[in-house]
C-alpha cells in the first residue's frame, strides 16, 4: 500500500473511520473511492438507534476521490459469479460489482464476513485490506472494533480457505 493508491471502501469502513476518528488520515493518504449505494448508506440510518455514528457529509465528500454508479447489469454479473449472492447487502453487492470492471491496481476495505468471502471466491484475496492496515499506513493508530483489524481479516481468510479444502 502506498500513498495515493486507490482504495474502495464500503459503508461500515466509512462509519468506523468516522467513529475512530481516522477518516481524515486515511482519506488524505489514499485515493478513496466509493460506490453510490455505500455513500448513501453511510449518510443514512436511524440516529435514535443506540451506537449510531454520525457521518459528516461534507467531510465524507472532501475525503473521496470518486463516487461510482453501478448498473443493474454489473450487479447481475457479480451475482452470477457468486455461490451465495444473497448473503451480501446492497452496498457490498455494488462494491464488488464495480470492481469487476476495474483493471487498475485497486484495493478495497470491507468489514463484513459475507463480502470478504465473496471477494475470496472471486479470487481477490490480495485486493482486500483492513481499516487497521489503512490507518497504520496513513500514520494513525485508532482504537478499532475487532472486525476492522488485520487479525479479523486474517481469521476470515483462513476460515474460508479451510472450508474450501474440506469441501
Amino acid at each position: 500500500m502506498q500513498r495515493g493508491q486507490v482504495v474502495l471502501v464500503d459503508t461500515n469502513v466509512v462509519i468506523e473511520a468516522f467513529r475512530a476518528r481516522c477518516w481524515r488520515a486515511v482519506s488524505s493518504h489514499f485515493a478513496v473511492e466509493i460506490v453510490e449505494k455505500c455513500y448513501e448508506e453511510a449518510l443514512t440510518g436511524d440516529p435514535l438507534r443506540p451506537g449510531y455514528i454520525v457521518v459528516d457529509a461534507a467531510q465524507l465528500q472532501m475525503g473521496l476521490q470518486k463516487r461510482h454508479a453501478v448498473s443493474a447489469v454489473q450487479r447481475a454479473q457479480v451475482k452470477a459469479r457468486l455461490t451465495y449472492p444473497d448473503a451480501l447487502d446492497a452496498g457490498e453487492t455494488d462494491l464488488l460489482a464495480h470492481t469487476l470492471g476495474r483493471s487498475d491496481a485497486w484495493i478495497a476495505s470491507c468489514a463484513d464476513r459475507a463480502a470478504v468471502n465473496a471477494a475470496l471466491e472471486l479470487g481477490w484475496e490480495e485486493h482486500f485490506i483492513s481499516l487497521e492496515a489503512m490507518a497504520r499506513a496513513a500514520g494513525a493508530t485508532p482504537t478499532l472494533k475487532h472486525h476492522f483489524t488485520d487479525r479479523w481479516l486474517s481469521e476470515v481468510r483462513t476460515t474460508y480457505k479451510l472450508e474450501q479444502v474440506l469441501k
